[in-house]
């Protein structure tokens, strides 16, 4: 990966790209000019470390490799290919984006109207429009709040109106109009490989001499981020039914967390329901972390003689047919319980 640096360009950009000349990751979607590819890319990594998005993304691409193909594919499919990522709703907008765009008849070349696509904020616009178009519009995400406030010294919180302005002003006029694509891909590498939450590289980076934060010793606080929202506790029980070869399963619908994802019988905060057979224990107190919630399940296995009845929205399913169906990750841990 080489990118020339321009002298005439401000010192910190020159340093920056000098930098990422020599230190760049190499990534399969690196350096593709393809608007999809990279779209999916950034879609994936918004909530995702790099080293298991790598594989996703190639799994994504071989299964859906155009638009049109993630267009035309059906909603189960595509939770299905995203099971275990996550904030399913970054699959469910990303797959109707993808009917937008070939409705449209391709990809937006604008920033506006790649931010009028479902679920792109203006990150993901900046980044994809930058990559793919060339279009001289800073991405800022965390690792640049995180790069730039420590070089800076800047100290207003990064999730406020102003943190946003603040940063977002200083990041454009620092990017460099014909080298949009790799200022972007520069900042993100550095601020995830070198400029890191903790333990970050300070003292063989090449700001080392400039960075603000480095020379008043307040690495480990900034960037500055304002209080953040109380997170909630809820509390599921979770009942694997076995029946000849059968279970029981439901769509979580609009509303709630998992929207479109499928999952055993499951009851929140009440008693465990009468299923005509005593229920085995597989797990208790399973923590599973959502953004602003904290999951605490229990797991249990019922194998009745009798078909019991079960609530609405459930239905009966072949076991192995199981693999069919995209679950939770929560869900996930407890598949694995019953097949061992």
């Amino acid at each position: 990966m080489k990118t020339e640096v321009d002298n005439t360009i401000v010192p910190f950009t020159a340093t920056l790209l000098k930098w990422f000349a020599q230190y760049g990751r190499e990534l399969p979607w690196r350096g593709i000019t393809d608007p999809y590819g990279i779209w999916v890319s950034e879609v994936i990594l918004q909530q995702t470390r790099i080293d298991q998005g790598r594989d996703y993304w190639l799994r994504f691409m071989d299964r859906f490799p155009t638009v049109e193909a993630l267009a035309a594919a059906n909603e189960d499919d595509v939770l299905l290919q995203w099971q275990g990522l996550g904030y399913y709703s970054r699959a469910r907008n990303m797959h109707a984006a993808a009917r937008q765009i070939v409705e449209q008849g391709g990809f937006p070349r604008t920033i506006e109207g790649l931010r009028a696509l479902k679920g792109v904020g203006d990150y993901t616009a900046a980044a994809v429009g930058s990559m793919a178009f060339g279009l001289p519009v800073a991405a800022v995400d965390g690792n640049v709040y995180r790069v730039l406030s420590r070089h800076y010294g800047i100290d207003v919180p990064i999730n406020t109106v102003l943190g946003k302005r603040t940063f977002g002003a200083l990041a454009q006029e620092l990017l460099p109009r014909d080298k949009a694509s790799a200022f972007n891909q520069a900042m993100m590498d550095f601020g995830a490989t070198w400029c890191t939450p903790r333990s970050p590289r300070c003292m063989d980076c090449p700001f080392a001499q400039t960075c603000e934060a480095l020379h008043t010793g307040r690495i480990s606080v900034l960037p500055v981020k304002e209080k953040k929202l109380t997170v909630k506790e809820r509390r599921f029980s979770y009942i694997y039914i076995r029946h000849k070869g059968r279970t029981a399963l439901r769509r979580r619908q609009p509303g709630d967390i998992w929207q479109g994802l499928w999952e055993p019988l499951m009851v929140e905060d009440g008693p465990l329901p009468e299923l005509g057979c005593p229920l085995s224990t597989l797990a208790s107190d399973v923590k599973h972390v959502l953004t602003h919630r904290v999951l605490r399940a229990d797991f249990y296995l019922a194998e009745p003689a009798v078909r019991p009845a079960l609530p609405e929205g459930y239905q009966w399913i072949e076991e192995e047919d199981i693999v069919n169906y995209a679950v939770p990750r929560l869900v996930e841990k407890l598949l694995q319980l019953v097949k061992r």
